[in-house]
């Protein structure tokens, strides 16, 4: 049986859980979802989660939410990405990082900064987001300093949780060469069997809206 994501191209969120689909070798298909038009908030799509959010991951009478309560659904189903038994606390422990302290101040100050009018963009949330920003990505950088890998010796899904939003066009104070060490990580995953950007991986595109 066929695994359905629902999810749409711009979301980070979405491309986590798609990017472990995709290289886990499973047999997947994404559905496209049409956040922008308010699709999230529809009745049917509440019955599928009542968060009104994306991704949303249906495998037969599986229906899961939450970029990383899928990627660990991927690691139960296929043995893949969980890293070592010994690593499987640290590994949650950068997901939760992400989430709390990386994608989501991410995925907020992209969105302002590209998705809504220009002259309704908040210049000064925006400086605050970015200074915070700084903040994680010397974190991230100090931590892959002579690592390959955020745990352990292989991508589980610290990496790819955290690398979710960095391979996104879009500006949101992000320039990857300034951190070396990211940067190095960023291509050892995007030259992985399989691996695809965002917009090749999901439907929907900011072109698309244009």
């Amino acid at each position: 049986m066929t695994i359905k994501l629902h999810c749409f191209g711009e979301s980070g969120h979405s491309y986590k859980a798609a990017l472990a689909l995709e290289l886990s070798g499973l047999d997947w298909q994404p559905v496209f979802v049409d956040f922008f038009s308010g699709a999230h908030r529809s009745s049917e799509y509440r019955d599928l989660n009542v968060m009104a959010e994306a991704p949303v991951l249906i495998d037969g009478d599986v229906c899961l939410s939450q970029s990383g309560v899928i990627q660990q659904y991927i690691t139960d189903k296929t043995g893949r990405f969980g890293g070592a038994p010994e690593d499987k606390y640290d590994v949650l422990r950068w997901v939760l990082w992400d989430n709390h302290k990386f994608s989501s101040q991410i995925g907020m100050t992209r969105f302002l900064m590209n998705f809504i009018p220009e002259d309704k963009r908040p210049a000064e949330v925006i400086g605050f987001m970015k200074g915070r920003l700084k903040a994680a990505f010397t974190t991230l950088n100090q931590h892959l300093d002579g690592r390959e890998w955020m745990v352990g010796d292989n991508l589980t899904n610290a990496d790819l949780t955290c690398c979710g939003y960095l391979f996104y066009p879009e500006p949101f104070g992000f320039d990857r060469t300034e951190w070396p060490h990211i940067d190095a990580w960023l291509t050892r995953i995007s030259t992985l069997p399989g691996w695809k950007s965002p917009y090749d991986l999901m439907p929907g595109n900011p072109s698309d809206r244009v």
